[in-house]
């Protein structure tokens, strides 16, 4: 069914309805384009952590990231802290003022260039992220738009006079009444200049994507703990999933595959020597996590061990990866191990042995 409407009338309704009932959130309080791309639940303690451009880029990697723990995508704090070291070294500490600009930069796409633009310098220009994606979809009554129609679409029903504020009304529309399910269509504000509503089809638009097959795997994890606290720590490679956190030295394992074995085989790897023979691990729970695209369950083997070696010496381990130099291991300090960047599965399993080995150990590493 199509049909026509007054975007002059949906614009000023839109607006009217975000200025009224807009969410009070942290960097709405202060807008500046670096704050803008950080993320939401994290935003207070990130900012008290890089106040500027410039302490992000004089920031250790190590340290941007365990700001990011948690959140997961942590190739983004990785561009955040990749493009703060080029505004600082070759752009004189300012953040480019348009989109154009804007996408030169490490992990700045389409989205988050016309987020900073708009609501930060007031250039007319969208900014279509998921919620956005939604709302305009259902506008038009459109069930697989591109990417390109999307940013044509957002485009006409632009309100240049305010930009930064439309782009937060359309995307705010999505998150609190244009839900993915059950929109609340009476409550929204522009309800009548919605093509889909007429024709019956918001619950339809878009058309959800096909998602990938979610691979599932299985990994032996051995977690040796020396009897002073200090804790057998790797670090992931630079690029790839979880890239630069640290983690228990860990291999794939097939469903039925013996736990003791494959952590020996760790522990072999790294030329660490532990008193694996005869049931002297103790294994933990099982953990699970999902990511986008695999299923991952860890399951840890607990062993105590005299260890070898100083702490802070790092060893190449050229069997877990080819460039031995991305693939430091070490024994970690029981006062240092919170302050390193570990995945989520990673901090279950730390909980896990923290508790398996009682107090007097708990005591010598902290709890997060």
């Amino acid at each position: 069914m199509s049909m026509t409407f007054d975007h002059t009338s949906m614009r000023a309704k839109l607006l009217e309805h975000f200025d009224a009932h807009r969410r009070v959130l942290p960097w709405r309080e202060n807008v500046e384009p670096y704050g803008v791309e950080t993320a939401t639940p994290y935003y207070v303690r990130w900012m008290e952590r890089f106040p500027s451009v410039t302490a992000l880029a004089e920031a250790g990697e190590e340290d941007v990231l365990k700001a990011w723990e948690g959140l997961g995508y942590y190739s983004r704090a990785r561009n955040l802290h990749r493009s703060a070291g080029i505004v600082k070294e070759d752009l004189n500490g300012v953040i480019p003022g348009d989109a154009e600009g804007l996408r030169e930069l490490p992990g700045i796409g389409e989205y988050s260039a016309g987020a900073i633009a708009s609501i930060c310098y007031g250039e007319p220009t969208p900014a279509v992220d998921g919620n956005a994606r939604r709302v305009i979809s259902r506008l038009f009554d459109l069930p697989e738009p591109s990417p390109a129609e999307l940013r044509e679409r957002a485009n006409t029903i632009l309100e240049t006079r305010r930009p930064g504020d439309w782009n937060q009304a359309i995307m705010e529309l999505g998150a609190t009444i244009c839900l993915p399910r059950s929109p609340r269509c009476e409550e929204c504000p522009v309800a009548k200049h919605c093509q889909a509503r007429a024709s019956g089809t918001q619950e339809q638009r878009p058309l959800a994507k096909r998602r990938s097959r979610v691979r599932e795997a299985s990994f032996a994890v051995l977690v040796a703990a020396r009897r002073n606290g200090e804790l057998l720590l790797t670090r992931r490679p630079s690029k790839g999933l979880l890239g630069g956190l640290w983690e228990f030295p860990s291999v794939e394992v097939a469903a039925g595959d013996g736990l003791e074995r494959a952590c020996r085989g760790v522990a072999e790897a790294l030329c660490v020597e532990l008193p694996m023979d005869g049931m002297a691990g103790t294994p933990l729970q099982s953990v699970e996590h999902v990511f986008s695209h695999l299923k991952a369950e860890y399951r840890p083997l607990l062993v105590t061990t005299v260890g070898s070696g100083p702490v802070g010496e790092e060893r190449g381990v050229s069997a877990v990866g080819p460039d031995a130099s991305d693939h430091p291991c070490r024994w970690v300090a029981p006062d240092q191990v919170v302050s390193l960047p570990l995945p989520v599965a990673q901090r279950k399993i730390l909980a896990l042995a923290r508790a398996e080995l009682g107090e007097a150990w708990a005591e010598l590493v902290p709890a997060d």
